[in-house]
């Protein structure tokens, strides 16, 4: 399976040139933008095109190295495509609700995923465990909560290696997170996206689902191609070791840094407490 490939005519068809109202603007996006027709502003497809193509070489260098993709959009007229679209390369998805630390704070949430999959077994033994109905009732709703936010990365096991936003303003805490911990983020920007915020920004329309299905199935060719020149060479295992190595040095140093935060609010905390007991000792005298 070969880079996919795509025309102009493609992107036309699918709306990808249309962007926000003027009113909705970043000025960043300036060189991007072709024009303006009624109020709405113009992307410059021939400014996308090289673009999209850069994005999908990274993207399946990165998949075929082993990497982990994460696909995010959790706007109603995305959320359905990405999942979709994840599901058919292997990889993982946020479509639901972005939980602030979801990968900053990965060691908490690895917790609540193995929580949800302990309780997910325990309803399938209710019998066995001797539970009620009514305990098997409130573990189901729970269930179902902690599903729709991390129904899609169960099996991520850590963070990825590549993260793909459909909408960069909405998901800013997302692409925050990412830049935190030097993911590199191929991300869609709108007319009112702050380009400057990603590794690999491509010019196009956020909204439309024919645009985004567009998107989706270059990105998940990307990730086929990638993983089948993986598997089918010695040079990608090598590179893929090397990666899970740098993914293991990458939690611990997430760790550390945990470790370090609780160590200086305990150490922010006691020296308050000591200059609050001098302001009393004072004032006694």
């Amino acid at each position: 399976m070969a880079l996919p490939t795509f025309t102009m005519q493609q992107l036309m068809e699918a709306g990808v040139h249309f962007g926000h109202h003027t009113r909705r603007w970043n000025p960043l996006m300036t060189p991007y933008v072709y024009g303006v027709k009624d109020k709405i502003h113009i992307i410059n497809l021939n400014k996308t095109a090289p673009l999209l193509h850069r994005a999908l070489v990274a993207l399946e260098a990165i998949a075929a190295a082993g990497g982990k993709v994460l696909f995010v959009a959790t706007k109603h007229q995305a959320k359905d495509i990405v999942k979709d679209a994840a599901e058919r390369c292997g990889q993982f998805y946020v479509n639901n609700r972005w939980l602030g630390g979801m990968l900053t704070n990965w060691t908490t949430v690895s917790q609540s995923i193995r929580r949800l999959k302990k309780m997910e077994a325990d309803i399938e033994n209710a019998d066995k465990l001797g539970l009620t109905k009514k305990e098997v009732g409130v573990m189901t709703k729970e269930v179902a909560k902690l599903r729709e936010i991390f129904g899609g990365i169960l099996d991520m096991h850590g963070i990825p290696q590549v993260m793909i936003v459909i909408d960069v303003p909405r998901e800013m805490n997302a692409v925050r997170e990412a830049r935190n911990l030097d993911i590199p983020t191929i991300a869609i920007c709108d007319t009112n996206a702050n380009p400057e915020m990603v590794d690999y920004p491509v010019p196009g329309n956020d909204d439309a689902a024919r645009a985004t299905q567009l998107y989706c199935d270059l990105f998940v060719d990307a990730v086929l191609s990638g993983i089948e020149k993986r598997l089918g060479g010695a040079a990608g295992k090598k590179v893929e070791a090397s990666m899970d190595d740098e993914h293991d040095a990458l939690e611990d140093e997430i760790k550390d840094k945990e470790a370090k935060q609780k160590t200086r609010a305990s150490a922010s905390r006691a020296e308050r407490r000591e200059k609050m007991a001098d302001k009393a000792e004072k004032a006694d005298k």
